[in-house]
Parts: structure tokens; sequence; C-alpha cells
């Protein structure tokens, strides 16, 4: 289509405002406050009856067309004489005539804000209450509005009346402000259809992966400082419509402006605490999105003691996460060190004083701690594309465990596999992970090769008792676990050389045999659980 050469103008004058809102917020100030500057109203249903509670005249929709709303409301704005009067470019001749020979007038502001979809589907409405609160007419008007926003202003978001009764005062809308409002316009209908796309794909059609993904995601708050690097840039974007709580979500108490790193890890670390959410006290400690320590105690203090002694080198300027509201004894324990960022459901008064002498440390309360097994999607970006799987929910079960070498493990061996394939699950690929009585010995994360991660955690275990001055490293009598099978003996033979008694492992190897020919030789247990949990 060939488009209008007609430059726009800077100021238009309001001399006519369309108002159809679902959320009413300050829309009746807002109304009084434009026909205070002699702005004709036109609006439809309940805003209308709104605005005439509130004495002032209103035009019906269906005054201005000439054309009842019919359907159930379904048909009303949906008129030549609403959408000729927002797409008119009015200083081209042939659009002024057009609107001369059919009685079109000028609308110059539309205010809209969509049926409640979101909401609706949110509370549980069944089927077709939902596709009811699917908006038709709001959208056309809005997609209209915000296209000839050369000559009109399209309003969204109550957030903008400040700003456009202010300019109507000064004379009439700006070009740069009508600009901004399209933008914001066209990302709110596409964040609306994406909504009831996701609905129909997800929720009605039970797709996994639809073959278009619609996504819509809002802005958190400012720009973050950077990115992972200085010069990289970042924000965080929050999902609109239906989700549960996570670190996006968490109450930030105190401390610095969170960065993107500190987002990142935090989130590592309430993940893996909230494997434990229904379980005893426990503490992680995350640096670089990996656990350097985790421990499970009678006590908050007593397992933070145990998880930072696992690695007090890694724990330094690391995210600290609990599965307990904070008490005031473990926050003195982890004020003792440089910390970035502490994660609790929530934290006592005296916790909260203590962390208050810290100016820099975030505080951050999460509230309900997230469901492990909950359903959702996980998106990476590649080069030229997204990879999208859902994520890992995974859990060990009894019936999954199957033992393979000629001894099985004892109830404290097995309580300390259970304990190490929990963290593993959450340590970046390969992961080795040695555990005893509840607390990660020592951790291997994100190396070329799994002998080399069993090395690397067995000998940060032995540089952890040599710092605290105990008899021997944690690794003697421990469980380990790792993340994918054993592809050769070599990494169990490293983890018995380290004292490891019990393996806890997925099995499924061409070699598995060998490996458990190696264990046997050597005297331990070993369970399969059939269930890898790479972490890339």
């Amino acid at each position: 289509m060939t488009p209008v050469a007609v430059p726009a103008p800077d100021m238009v004058a309001v001399r006519r405002a369309l108002l159809s809102v679902s959320d009413k917020t300050g829309i009746v100030e807002f109304a009084q406050a434009l026909s205070q500057h002699g702005v004709e109203l036109v609006s439809t249903g309940g805003t209308a009856k709104a605005l005439r509670d509130a004495g002032l005249a209103v035009m019906d929709v269906s005054e201005l067309t000439g054309f009842p709303e019919m359907m159930d409301g379904r048909v009303k704005t949906l008129h030549p004489k609403v959408h000729g009067g927002l797409l008119a470019v009015r200083d081209d001749a042939g659009h002024a005539a057009s609107m001369q020979d059919h009685g079109i007038g000028a609308i110059d502001l539309v205010v809209v804000n969509l049926y409640p979809f979101e909401a609706t589907v949110l509370r549980g409405a069944e089927r077709d209450e939902v596709i009811e609160n699917i908006d038709i007419g709001g959208p056309a008007m809005v997609r209209s509005a915000a296209k000839n926003h050369g000559y009109v202003a399209m309003v969204t978001d109550p957030a903008d009346y400040p700003v456009v009764i202010a300019e109507i005062a000064a004379g009439g809308t700006t070009h740069a402000t009508r600009k901004r409002l399209a933008a914001r316009a066209f990302a709110a209908t596409a964040a609306y259809d994406a909504a009831i796309a996701q609905w129909f794909a997800f929720a009605d059609q039970g797709e996994h992966f639809p073959q278009t993904l619609p996504m819509a995601y809002t802005r958190h708050a400012d720009e973050l400082r950077y990115g992972e690097n200085p010069h990289q840039s970042a924000a965080l974007y929050m999902p609109r419509g239906p989700h549960g709580r996570g670190i996006a979500q968490a109450e930030q108490l105190q401390g610095k402006a969170l960065s993107y790193n500190n987002l990142n890890d935090a989130d590592a670390a309430l993940e893996l605490v909230s494997e434990f959410r229904d379980g005893p006290p426990t503490v992680v400690i995350v640096k670089h999105a990996n656990p350097c320590g985790v421990a499970t105690a009678d006590t908050l203090l007593d397992a933070y003691k145990a998880a930072f002694a696992c690695d007090t080198v890694s724990a330094f300027g690391g995210i600290i996460a609990c599965n307990r509201p904070l008490d005031e004894a473990t926050a003195e324990a982890i004020s003792g060190i440089f910390t970035e960022v502490v994660v609790a459901p929530d934290a006592s008064d005296a916790a909260k004083a203590v962390f208050a002498r810290k100016k820099n440390l975030r505080l951050l309360l999460s509230g309900e701690l997230p469901d492990p097994e909950r359903p959702g999607l996980a998106l990476k970006s590649i080069a030229g594309g997204l990879l999208l799987q859902s994520r890992d929910g995974g859990r060990l079960t009894d019936d999954m465990l199957k033992v393979v070498t000629k001894r099985a493990p004892t109830p404290q061996e097995l309580a300390d596999c259970r304990f190490a394939w929990t963290v593993a699950k959450h340590v970046k690929s390969n992961a080795i992970v040695y555990a005893k009585d509840n607390a990660t010995a020592g951790i291997g994360a994100g190396q070329m090769n799994r002998l080399e991660s069993a090395r690397i955690a067995a000998w940060k275990a032995k540089d952890a008792a040599d710092k605290a001055g105990w008899a021997e490293p944690r690794t003697i009598g421990s469980a380990v676990a790792s993340d994918a099978f054993f592809p050769f003996a070599d990494g169990l033979l490293a983890a018995v050389e380290a004292g490891a008694t019990a393996v806890i492992q997925p099995g499924g190897s061409i070699r598995d045999e060998e490996v458990i020919a190696a264990a046997d030789e050597a005297g331990l247990a070993m369970v399969f659980t059939g269930m890898r949990h790479f972490r890339h």
C-alpha cells in the first residue's frame, strides 16, 4: 500500500476523546480533567456509566455511529465512524473529503485497556467465560489509533494519564509523546494476543511445543547496571499471565541493586534449596551458579556451619539460600564473611537488624519456596534461535533405585546417596558430589570429563579438611553422586581413592558391567537411578 506522504504535526489539539476501559483506575479523574479542557467525551457501556455517575456529559458510541450495540456487546465500536475517525490523515485532502462525505468526525485521543483475559484465566474460569474475555473491538481501536499516531494519542496505561493531561493543558499532545504511546500500545496488544495464543496452545489444546511460540514479558523496574560483564547490557523481565513465585518475585529488603549475576546465582541457590522445602533446616551456598556447600541439620545455624565448612574459600562473596525463615544466630554467622545475597522465605526482626549493619548485602525474601516438581519451560538462546525444553523437575523415588553391586548400601549410605544426588542435579556438568551425614564433602563442577570432576571434588574436600584442622577429609566414608553415567571405571576409582563407600549414578553406559565390577572389587555399594541430570 502506498504511504500517505504527509508530515505529522508536532502538536495536536484534543477536541474529542473515546474512552473504553475495563480497568477503571483513575478514569473518572482523567475524564474530569479532559472535560475541564473542553474535550468531548465518547464512551461505551460500563465506562460511560461510571463517567455519568460522576456527573460528566458523555456521548454513547451508539449515538456517534448511529448504530446500536448488539450481540451482547460484541459489536459496538467496529464501525467506520469510529475507525474512520481514528485512521484518517487529517491533512490529506482525500481523507478529509471522505470524512466530510460520510459524516465522520475526528477522534484525537483514545483510552482503552482490554478485557481482563489473563485475570479470567488466573481465577480458573470455565472455557466459555475465557473465550468471552477475548477482546476484539478494543485491540482494533488500539491498533487503528496507534497506527495513526501522527494525529491520535493512544493511551493504554493509566500511568500515562498525567502526562497526557499536562500536554493537553499546554495546547495539545506532542508528536514525541504520541510515538511513545503508540509503541506502548502495540506492545500491549502483542502481549494480549500472546497471552491468548499461549492459553489456546498450552491450556486449551495441550501442546507442549506449539508451531509458533508466543511470548509476553514485562520489564521489571529499570535496566540492570550491566550484564554478565560490564560491556554487556541487561534487564529483568517478568512473565505476564499465570506464573508462580521465584527469585524474580522475591522482595528485596535492603542492599544495593541486584545485578545480572546476582539474580542468576540467587536463582540457582533458590532452585536448589527448594528441593529441601519440605525437609529439615537446609542451607545452600552458591558461587557462579554452582553450589559450593550444602547441608541439612537440626537447626539452620548448624546447617550453615556445615555448608560453609565444605568450601570456605568459594563461599566468600557467594549467595546463600535457606529453606527456613532466618533467625538471629544464623544471620550473625552469615555476617561473619562477605556475602553478596541472602535468600530466605522470611526473616525474624532480629535477623533483619543484623543484616541492616551490612549495607551492601542484599536480603531477599522469597515467601513460599517454588515447587521443585512444578511444570514449566526452560529457554536458552543460541545463535539464530531459541532452544526450548521442559524444566528438569525430575526427582528420585524409591522405585527408581536399583542396587547393582554385590553389597547394598547401608541406610546411612543410602541417605547420603540421596542427598548427594539432589545436589548434583544443580551442579554444572560434568558433576561429581561427595556427601556425608547430610552435608556436601566436595563438589566437582563443569569439567570436560568426569574423572577430573571426581579428582577436583576430592581435592577440595582435602583442602577443606586441612583448613578446618580435621584428621581426615569428609570424603572418607562418603557417598558420591554422578549426574550422568561413568563411561569408564576411572572416575569411580578416583572416588574410591577419595574414600567413598557408596555410589549413586544413572547407569546406562555400554561399560556398566566394567564399572560395576570395579565397584564390587573395591567393596562399594552402588545404585542406579535410570535418570540423568545434565545441567549446562
